[in-house]
């Protein structure tokens, strides 16, 4: 072997070298936000149990302890079932179930399903949806919308405005856009928000909660359908998504 194969294999071999090294920075990251994630509810729900052993506790606080039990036993659940989600959706062999549905009609039943939650803070909520069918999976493309407005709901203060669009271009390209009014994202942010547990603005996602999975899920299931995501948003001054698919 001549020194120039010698020099190729050595840097072969410090790239492998350095590619696991990466992967294992990553694999360590992911083990310490799920344990952070997962730790934070089980320490609510062991404080308030052993609050609950308090004989001499009111029924008021009793139950507002329950709640709590309840809401962060709900929330220990949605981690473990998007984690198992994510996981299944970044397998190579992973398999779409397409259709062809009407997109409109998706949508439409995705924003009457949230009523309750844009109702209850008084939102606007604007439609214009083009009739539209497209191939795909609809399951999974239920979560994407889902997810998205779900979020745009979460980030806009009370009496806001939602605009959600879908329109059908000449050349049979779709275009789905949600606009809120609400905290923005800044520009750093944005480049990091479909990581997984990458929470923008920790102090207002501390009020608002959220595990930081659902964007991941979001980008997964837009990978597989070849579905490209723009993001045009000012912290403070709202966000507007904007995904492209093609028929």
């Amino acid at each position: 072997m001549d020194d120039g194969n010698i020099r190729d294999t050595v840097l072969q071999v410090e790239k492998m070298a350095e590619q696991l090294g990466e992967m294992e920075t990553l694999r360590q990251d992911f083990i310490a936000n799920v344990s952070h994630e997962i730790q934070s509810p089980l320490t609510s729900i062991s404080g308030f149990t052993k609050l609950l052993q308090d004989n001499n506790l009111s029924a008021e606080k009793r139950t507002h302890y329950l709640e709590i039990i309840q809401a962060e036993t709900s929330r220990l659940s949605k981690i473990s079932e998007n984690l198992l989600k994510l996981t299944a959706l970044e397998k190579n062999d992973y398999k779409l179930n397409p259709t062809e549905f009407r997109l409109d009609y998706q949508i439409r039943d995705m924003i009457l399903t949230a009523e309750p939650q844009w109702q209850s803070k008084q939102l606007d909520v604007i439609v214009d949806l083009t009739p539209t069918k497209f191939y795909g999976d609809e399951s999974l493309l239920y979560q994407v919308w889902q997810n998205l407005f779900h979020n745009a709901i979460k980030f806009t203060p009370e009496n806001g405005v939602i605009h959600v669009i879908l329109t059908e271009k000449q050349d049979r390209s779709i275009e789905i856009t949600i606009q809120d009014s609400g905290i923005g994202i800044s520009q750093e942010d944005q480049l990091r928000i479909f990581e997984r547990f990458y929470k923008a603005d920790l102090s207002r996602q501390a009020k608002i909660g959220g595990s930081g999975l659902g964007l991941s899920i979001v980008k997964r299931i837009a990978d597989l359908h070849d579905i490209g995501i723009s993001i045009d948003s000012n912290k403070g001054g709202g966000t507007k998504i904007t995904l492209k698919l093609s028929n």
